[in-house]
């Protein structure tokens, strides 16, 4: 009943936005993006030349966001919109379908990807892991994804979109070295990363780290005593040395696991939190994409080490 309310406030608001303008006065291209990853992506390829508006800020788990009266807004009146797609933001999902009919650019940037590449799930809706971000030539396809977009609604600006593409492409390869260069320095046999949910899957194949999360793809689905036990013994049998909160997900789940292989005469200690499903806030350096990456990586070779 709750659900279907929502979703006829969202049938009227579209309703009676519909008819309104789709640009500023000023001219630019109206971009409305879900993930602060997203955002930041899309801020260094449009820049100054379209009017950005992003859904979700620092520590906002998009596996729960719920679109707000005031997002419906911003998506209707938007010329274009980017989001992850692969059922990441799985309570807009009907949002973005009962916009179907509006002459609203929709992209969903994890949607273009080559599925046979993508890490599968059992347990998840769309079958697929949608933590894509955390390759990052997954995200140098988003980059191209939405140059392309960009410049193909506002062909005026195409040439400063794709410069600007080509710069953040070099910073992305610049990001690229620097990681391996400090996974390098951690020993193979210590590369086990242990996080409140399963948002680093897409890392570990590409740094070849063992990851294993509390949680499933989704923070929806919660931990249980057996999740927490089983895990406690993968724990202690390895001798991982630290596990990991994340910025987006409650702390209690980690710090009932690292309780549970303190129960058994095993010590394991919280290495910090790392950012998985959101950046850090904004103006810091974990707000960006390149930053937020930096920093994970630090953390979890430092603590692991």
């Amino acid at each position: 009943m709750k659900q279907s309310f929502y979703i006829a406030i969202v049938f009227f608001a579209l309703s009676v936005i519909s008819c309104k303008e789709n640009k500023e006065d000023n001219g630019r291209l109206k971009v409305v993006t879900t993930t602060s990853m997203i955002t930041d992506l899309v801020k260094n390829i449009g820049g100054e030349h379209i009017n950005l508006q992003g859904l979700m800020g620092a520590g906002v788990d998009p596996h729960l966001y719920k679109a707000s009266a005031g997002d419906v807004t911003k998506l209707s009146r938007a010329d274009v919109i980017f989001y992850n797609g692969l059922h990441l933001e799985g309570k807009l999902v009907e949002v973005f379908e009962k916009m179907n009919a509006t002459q609203v650019t929709q992209v969903a940037l994890g949607e273009a990807l080559d599925k046979s590449t993508l890490i599968g799930s059992d347990y998840f809706a769309s079958n697929y892991d949608p933590h894509v971000w955390f390759n990052i030539s997954y995200f140098k396809q988003f980059v191209a994804e939405v140059t392309s977009t960009l410049s193909r609604k506002d062909p005026q600006n195409a040439q400063h979109y794709q410069t600007n593409a080509k710069s953040y492409l070099a910073k992305l390869e610049t990001l690229e070295a620097e990681i391996k260069a400090k996974v390098a320095t951690l020993a193979p046999e210590k590369r086990i990363l242990v996080t409140a949910h399963d948002a680093f899957n897409y890392f570990g194949k590409s740094y070849g780290f063992e990851v294993v999360g509390l949680q499933g793809l989704s923070t929806a689905t919660e931990a249980g005593v057996q999740d927490v036990q089983r895990l406690s013994k993968f724990i202690i049998e390895n001798k991982v040395k630290a596990i990991f909160v994340e910025s987006s997900v409650p702390r209690r789940t980690i710090e009932a696991l690292q309780a549970a292989v303190q129960s058994k005469g095993n010590e394991v200690t919280i290495g910090g939190s790392l950012y998985s499903d959101a950046l850090g806030n904004a103006g810091t350096e974990e707000g960006t994409y390149i930053g937020m990456f930096t920093y994970n990586v630090t953390t979890i070779v430092e603590a692991l080490k």
